[in-house]
């Protein structure tokens, strides 16, 4: 077995969720889902087909956001997996709608952060073995922290 860590491409920072399904059928149901769950919502999602002509399946209502789901799908190269990035809405938004679909398997990551993917490779082919998002722990909260935290969390509504 070999390894390879990819970085996940993501130049403009946005949201994204990273995960595992099981079926053709996940880029059709996971497009529904995304819409179903935030009214106008802007996303590229990519899958990666693990059978018969194993192609990089793309869905999505922002053909940017498409096409850096597909060039990360295709650089992460595991079957079954998938990649959303979003626009005007973030993943607690959608996690939910999306955990729900019955092909999805696992989520790996939903972040902001840059995320780094460590991949095996076997004569079978790739698969994740885990993850990395953003950087290592600098230190504990303190009170202060804890009160900048709080704040940040009502100040875009999450929190009354």
């Amino acid at each position: 077995m070999k390894q390879d860590v990819i970085t996940i491409s993501n130049p403009s920072a946005k949201n994204l969720i990273f995960g595992q399904a099981h079926f053709i059928k996940t880029v059709e149901d996971l497009h529904e889902a995304l819409v179903g769950a935030v009214p106008g919502i802007k996303f590229g999602l990519a899958f990666c087909e693990a059978s018969g002509p194993r192609l990089i399946r793309t869905s999505g209502t922002h053909e940017a956001m498409i096409k850096l789901a597909a060039d990360n799908a295709l650089a992460i190269g595991c079957g079954h997996t998938f990649i959303i990035f979003l626009e005007n809405a973030f993943p607690i938004n959608v996690l939910g709608a999306v955990k729900m679909v019955p092909e999805v398997v696992r989520i790996f990551a939903a972040t902001a952060n840059g995320l780094q993917v460590i991949v095996a490779i076997t004569a079978q082919g790739r698969g994740v073995m885990g993850v990395i998002d953003g950087g290592s722990p600098k230190g504990r909260e303190k009170p202060s922290d804890r009160t900048l935290r709080k704040k940040f969390l009502r100040n875009i509504g999450y929190k009354l």
